[in-house]
């Protein structure tokens, strides 16, 4: 199967390349980027693939079958749509969309076109996500009644100034790059259950004064003063759905020199805390005593998953759990906590 990566910056190179490099069905045939020597460096890099910078081309192309589009979030939804439109199948990166009207309109294409559209929400091809779904699928938790989030780092924004604290370009800040992940597992754990009411509070706080901003790490690249920021460093929301109700407590940046990146699954007869991108404990009662115990998970590559799963479906014409339709809930939840915030009222979802 020929495949084409539109954008070959980090997450190309850490995840999506090697994956793919990986399967022994797959070859990839273009490497696209706006900067030229980024595309360029892939093709050395790897050892195959033509570097080209209009991703136009690699859509003429009817040898390509599938795409991964790697871009800033800016772009995803137009390349998406473009892609599914000239007939190739789409691995987009999270979120779907700066907005929610974006990801619908991907989802409208993808449903005229019949051609795949996942999002690359990974974590439900997670070993130790899976296993947690599997136990509440099972009845062990009894009633999930309520899930607590909580992605907080001690002033950690990502690159200051640049696409990541430009809402014009990533849409959102906290919410929207860590967030995404964490309201994904759990609706994801929870069997995607329809959110009715959000609301929230968005803060753009601490990297307000760039110049005055002290911080512990910035790993999308060095400080760019005279860039923007405009996107939200931390954020709270309380969503209720038709079945648990969320809570969300998330920050890029706090004044507390902690790092709390975890999920608590609240059942009346056990409870699960999920570390993310790690193990998970369990807490119940047995024989009438108090008890935790913590699962070993298979470990495998969540990304290779992923790819792989996602290059099957296109064979087979297997539906995801990755697929637009599932992931388009989490994009409404994320536009109702802004929607919150930008208005000071809890949004009623139809």
């Amino acid at each position: 199967m020929k495949v084409a990566i539109i954008g070959c910056g980090t997450i190309a190179n850490s995840a999506h390349i090697p994956a793919y490099m990986k399967n022994k069905d797959v070859e990839i045939k273009y490497f696209c980027d706006i900067i030229p020597e980024r595309a360029q460096a892939a093709v050395e890099k790897y050892g195959c693939g033509i570097a080209v910078t209009d991703y136009k081309e690699v859509l003429k192309d009817e040898e390509v079958e599938a795409v991964s589009v790697c871009t800033p979030n800016k772009a995803h939804a137009f390349i998406s749509i473009d892609c599914l439109k000239a007939g190739k199948n789409v691995l987009c990166e999270k979120p779907a969309a700066r907005i929610y009207k974006e990801a619908e309109q991907m989802q409208k294409a993808q449903h005229e076109s019949g051609k795949v559209l996942n999002i690359g929400v990974v974590n439900r091809f997670n070993t130790a996500v899976n296993n947690i779904k599997k136990i509440i699928d099972s009845g062990k938790l009894g009633d999930v009644f309520h899930v607590y989030v909580s992605f907080r780092a001690h002033r950690s924004i990502p690159g200051l100034g640049g696409a990541f604290t430009t809402k014009e370009i990533a849409g959102g800040g906290a919410l929207i790059d860590w967030g995404v992940h964490f309201l994904d597992i759990v609706m994801y754990c929870c069997g995607d259950p329809k959110p009715l009411t959000v609301t929230g509070e968005a803060f753009c706080k601490l990297g307000k004064d760039m110049k005055s901003y002290v911080y512990e790490s910035m790993w999308a690249g060095p400080p760019n003063y005279e860039g923007v920021y405009d996107v939200d460093d931390s954020v709270t929301g309380l969503i209720r759905t038709d079945g648990p109700v969320i809570t969300v407590n998330g920050a890029w940046a706090q004044n507390i020199g902690e790092r709390e990146m975890y999920i608590d699954f609240m059942g009346d007869k056990a409870g699960i805390r999920l570390q993310y991108g790690g193990d998970f404990t369990v807490y119940t009662v047995e024989d009438g005593k108090l008890v935790n115990y913590k699962p070993e998970n298979e470990k495998s590559n969540m990304f290779e998953n992923e790819i792989n799963a996602f290059v099957d479906c296109i064979k087979t014409g297997k539906k995801l759990p990755s697929h637009i339709d599932t992931v388009i809930i989490t994009a409404k939840i994320m536009q109702a906590i802004y929607d919150s915030s930008e208005q000071h009222r809890e949004i009623v979802l139809e």
